[in-house]
């Protein structure tokens, strides 16, 4: 285990394991740098990149601060790449991958970018949340109710059916993590907000995102999922997307599947 202070004085923790060009991985909702699917990604890209895993402020073992504002994640990212030696690539699923565009368009010193499905939310026919989700999830938190929170955030959210909140209840193991981190959902809302209306992504946001990009999504993944990532790659100056079976992230991760896009993609001159 490794820490870094963040700009704002927050305790951010990482590990570090591997050899070669740095590479730092970034979860989206529910993640933490011990989560098994990102142990396992960062085991198979070790062989070729010095991988680098962080607990997002609030998760695990790192900090927080008293308010929250997505500026501060961009520092910790910044704070993570200091370490890692001026530059890296990186990854970030998910919210994540929201939380790595956004760092980069901030000036973040990353030399390729990798997005998994971010949760864009571009057409009004496909699951769109309720206009006051993030507010609402705030509230949820607030009031101390974290399970309540975890399942809104995930059927009104993510569109996920009711029974599969259900399920993830019955398997201590399972809910006991996700309710470690609920308290952070408030900060992906935030990270999301104004990207989850149903509406077209605005076409100047990311211009001075040039770095080469890949954008990954799964053919298995829902619809708005699919629809965000071929909106995205639309958008950006430098962008390619790949669209394969076992990319999606809404179940277990396909460790194999996304490591060998990932080892082609930065490995590439």
């Amino acid at each position: 285990m490794n820490t870094v202070i963040s700009k704002d004085g927050t305790k951010i923790v990482y590990d570090k394991v591997g050899n070669g060009p740095s590479l730092i991985l970034i979860g989206g909702a529910f993640s933490y740098r011990k989560f098994p699917g990102f142990v396992k990604l960062a085991k198979l890209l070790a062989d070729q990149f010095t991988v680098y895993t962080y607990d997002r402020r609030g998760r695990g073992d790192s900090g927080d601060a008293e308010k929250y504002e997505p500026a501060r994640e961009y520092e910790d990212l910044d704070a993570i790449i200091s370490k890692a030696g001026g530059t890296a690539f990186v990854w970030g699923l998910s919210s994540g991958a929201v939380l790595a565009l956004q760092a980069a368009a901030h000036g973040a010193s990353i030399t390729k970018l990798a997005l998994h499905e971010p949760p864009f939310i571009v057409n009004d026919t496909d699951h769109v949340p309720p206009s006051d989700f993030s507010k609402k999830v705030s509230e949820l938190i607030v009031d101390d109710r974290s399970a309540d929170t975890i399942k809104y955030f995930m059927t009104k959210g993510m569109g996920a059916p009711s029974f599969i909140v259900t399920m993830m209840r019955m398997m201590p193991g399972v809910w006991s993590n996700l309710m470690a981190v609920a308290h952070t959902l408030p900060y992906d809302a935030a990270l999301l907000e104004g990207y989850m209306e149903g509406k077209s992504l605005p076409e100047d946001r990311w211009n001075n995102v040039t770095v080469p990009t890949l954008v990954l999504k799964g053919t298995e993944s829902p619809l708005m999922l699919r629809d965000g990532s071929d909106a995205l790659v639309k958008v950006l100056p430098n962008a390619e997307l790949i669209s394969k079976k076992g990319l999606g992230h809404t179940k277990q991760l396909n460790v194999k599947s996304i490591s060998s896009e990932l080892v082609s993609f930065f490995s590439a001159v």
